[in-house]
């Protein structure tokens, strides 16, 4: 096990191996400021070593057994589980999420190297096709199968650092493309584990990195033509800022999102608006509202919505907020005390417009209150853009049409909730929502690990879940036999 305590310097990894470089930088608790530890920066040279080696083991890792690939995923997937109260520790200790939470993404991590290793072993298995439907065609049989793209650039936030560096590099390892690892400098440490579990197993050397590279040196990383593929998970800016720079790359970006939960007029029961209202209040305020799905606006038919305010308020009311140590905690600290004070703008703007605060709206360092607010003006910063904090606004619509306009009603698409038990507003909403997930009678927080994920519109492009990153990943290749009895 691992010294994880603030006298440690962590090595990252690079092909496979550890390595130090020549500087450092320290990660620090958001909770209280204390130093978790510090982490080794890799060179120009060690990049440059990592992405050659990984440049190199292509078509030696592409041809690697399926088993084997299977196997070294199962490893890790073991490993996390054998290691979670420990790595849960270290992600509450460095991202100040709280434990509960913290325990519930290493379980997550445990899934997805699962599910990865299970697709490694009937991933492929090819599709057969009779070409002589025409004349042309007779004896001929296209078979198609998957390649890998090239080497993937993974970048990871920091809100998932464990699970989200997961669904990066299990895909990768699972289709047998090489993979460098870029964690969030706030967040380090816990992507650092994957690596140490990496090295506990037989893939060829080269084949993955976790390099602690800072931000303003990534456009190097980026524009190298020897990592075709890039897959990111951040801010609509940065992730856009990287398309449009590299417009010959395969990119797949999960931005933003001000999630939504809709609930409609026959969602009406007392059962039924007590339990939209503690999810909601669960939800907009987990991991400090610091989720691209979190609930951040509730759009409640006009029917419902007097009842359904006050469930609400006493929902966020009654999130414990705290040391995120503590096993009660629900709400511990933003990342920093920069975002905190980013969120306490935003919300004194909207309530200089005309905002009514409800709850909430309290900044100490790092930690913002839950906080709800109602008439929020449609044209305030806290209306248009991802807030990334505990706050969530109320809006009264009129009925199911003004409900599904109002979701749409923004630059972002990443998922939506609707609250209703009523099966053909469901396909409705599935229809109408310009969102890449619909969830019908929960929040739009809820994902499973397996299914595909992304957005529409600029919460970006492409699809995460394993099998859908494996797609990602790779691309279709023809193969046409000629002079066949079919």
């Amino acid at each position: 096990m691992p010294d994880t305590n603030e006298a440690v310097t962590h090595a990252f990894w690079l092909a496979g191996r550890k390595a130090t470089g020549e500087s450092t930088f320290e990660v620090t608790s958001p909770w209280d400021g204390r130093r978790v530890g510090a982490v080794s920066v890799p060179t120009d040279a060690q990049i440059e070593e990592a992405v050659a080696a990984a440049d190199a083991v292509r078509e030696e890792f592409a041809a690697t057994p399926a088993h084997v690939r299977a196997a070294a995923l199962d490893h890790v997937s073991r490993r996390l589980a054998e290691r979670a109260e420990e790595i849960a520790r270290l992600i509450s200790d460095e991202n100040g999420k709280p434990i509960k939470w913290a325990r519930g993404e290493v379980g997550r991590a445990v899934s997805v190297f699962r599910f990865a290793a299970e697709e490694a072993r009937r991933f492929n298995s090819g599709e057969a096709q009779r070409l002589d439907t025409d004349a042309g065609g007779t004896g001929r049989l296209a078979l198609t199968r998957r390649f890998p793209r090239g080497t993937v650039l993974g970048i990871a936030p920091f809100d998932f650092p464990l699970n989200l560096s997961a669904h990066k590099v299990a895909p990768a390892i699972a289709v047998g493309t090489p993979i460098i690892l870029k964690p969030a400098p706030a967040t380090p440490l816990s992507a650092l584990i994957l690596g140490e579990l990496l090295a506990e197993t037989e893939l060829p050397a080269g084949s993955w990195s976790v390099l602690t590279v800072p931000n303003d040196r990534m456009p190097a990383l980026v524009q190298d033509e020897r990592l075709p593929v890039i897959s990111f998970t951040g801010s609509e800016k940065v992730g856009y800022a990287i398309k449009e720079s590299v417009p010959l790359k395969h990119c797949t970006l999960e931005l933003g999102g001000n999630g939504a939960a809709v609930v409609l007029s026959d969602y009406s029961a007392d059962a039924d608006l007590d339990w939209a209202a503690t999810r909601i209040g669960t939800f907009s305020n987990y991991q400090g509202g610091q989720s691209c799905i979190s609930v951040q606006r509730v759009i409640a038919d006009a029917s419902v919505y007097e009842e359904l305010v006050p469930k609400i308020v006493a929902a966020v009311e009654g999130q414990v907020t705290g040391d995120p140590a503590d096993d009660a905690t629900d709400v511990g600290p933003l990342i920093s005390e920069d975002a905190a004070k980013r969120v306490e703008s935003w919300v004194e703007e909207a309530v200089r417009a005309g905002a009514k605060l409800l709850t909430g709206g309290k900044r100490e360092g790092a930690n913002y209150a839950p906080t709800v607010l109602a008439d929020v003006p449609a044209d305030v910063t806290l209306s248009c853009e991802e807030v990334f904090g505990p706050v969530l606004t109320l809006h009264k619509v009129a009925d199911e049409d003004e409900a599904f306009a109002a979701v749409n009603d923004s630059k972002y698409g990443l998922q939506a909730g609707v609250f209703t038990r009523e099966v053909r507003t469901a396909f409705r909403a599935h229809r109408a929502l310009e969102v890449g997930g619909v969830i019908v009678g929960d929040v739009p927080s809820y994902r499973a690990d397996q299914m595909p994920y992304g957005g529409a519109k600029r919460s970006g492009v492409g699809r995460e879940g394993v099998r859908y990153a494996m797609e990602d990943y790779t691309y279709e290749r023809v193969m046409v036999l000629t002079g066949l009895d079919l």
